[in-house]
């Protein structure tokens, strides 16, 4: 454990390599079992688009719901055409049946967790905070704002909505350097820059913030989770191997949806953080030299598919 201060920030910093954590079986879980008459599945919610190549959006957060053994449930906010080379269109749906996905999931499925990915523009953003705020859940927000392939997917518009309305409602965000540069407008060329944005955004009301550091150069990604605490904030880092493959796309919306689903197993966040790094590693490691499509392929979801998780209902 190593300890830090930058200005009036006190850090406490804590090394994880999620490559070691220990790899996710049938039989393994993070629940507490209460006695009860009722068995349920435990169901996250995925507020995305639509990938119509399968590799990102809803498409991955499904496969990556069912490789972990949770039920998953959606709210569609845009269909997309892409495939791995580029994004071709968008057709953002409208605000009021956005809001009625939400509703009629909620209402009837009742999701332990909800992750939220593309928003595409203001009146859907806002439309989603407004069908959110009537539950208390925890939710795990992807500011999906550009693709891979350099297509815009969020208004600067939505941006704002994000942060006046959506940060305060969520338990982690998830950006990426440029999308924590875009939220932020601060730089991020070192660890003590990185942890002020992490602070700015924290300000907001999230309660956690992880920064993603697939950009970085070297042989080592390194994801940073930042949370404030009463004696300032408390970084963890998580590092995994760099793997050489152009098969990536879609890796954004399946750490968010791991996360989410560990979290709705019952795991406190930064082992949901640290299983989750470690399932996203092992999908790219087992994806990396399978060809699909002529561009940026998908990783493999599938590698290892979990049996559906079941819990007792209190």
């Amino acid at each position: 454990m190593r300890f830090f201060v930058l200005g009036d920030l006190s850090v406490e910093l804590l090394l994880i390599d999620a490559i070691m954590k220990p790899k996710v079986t049938s039989d393994e879980g993070c629940y507490n079992s209460h006695p009860t008459s009722k068995l349920r599945y435990p169901a996250v919610l995925s507020i995305a688009g639509s990938d119509s190549s399968g590799g990102a959006g809803i498409q991955a957060d499904l496969k990556t719901f069912s490789a972990l053994g949770v039920y998953g449930a959606t709210a569609i906010t845009a269909i997309t055409a892409q495939n791995t080379q580029g994004v071709y269109a968008v057709e953002t749906l409208s605000s009021s049946i956005v809001r009625e996905q939400i509703v009629a999931v909620m209402e009837d499925i009742s999701p332990l967790v909800v992750k939220i990915g593309m928003l595409a523009n203001a009146d859907v953003a806002n439309a989603v905070a407004d069908a959110l705020s009537h539950y208390q859940i925890p939710i795990i927000l992807d500011p999906v704002m550009v693709s891979s392939s350099g297509h815009r997917l969020l208004s600067v518009e939505a941006e704002e909505v994000v942060k006046q309305r959506l940060l305060p409602m969520s338990q982690l965000v998830t950006p990426n350097i440029p999308e924590m540069i875009a939220l932020t407008n601060m730089p991020l060329s070192t660890f003590d820059e990185r942890l002020l944005a992490a602070d700015y955004l924290l300000g907001f009301g999230v309660q956690a913030v992880l920064l993603k550091g697939g950009h970085e150069e070297g042989d080592t990604k390194r994801d940073i989770l930042y949370r404030p605490t009463s004696s300032g904030v408390t970084t963890s880092l998580f590092t995994s191997e760099t793997i050489t493959t152009k098969n990536i796309h879609g890796t954004g919306c399946t750490l968010s949806s791991a996360i989410a689903a560990y979290v709705a197993r019952g795991c406190e966040l930064e082992e949901a953080v640290g299983r989750a790094k470690g399932y996203v590693s092992e999908a790219i490691k087992s994806g990396a030299g399978i060809s699909i499509g002529g561009g940026f392929g998908p990783v493999n979801h599938l590698f290892n598919p979990q049996k559906m998780s079941v819990y007792e209902e209190r």
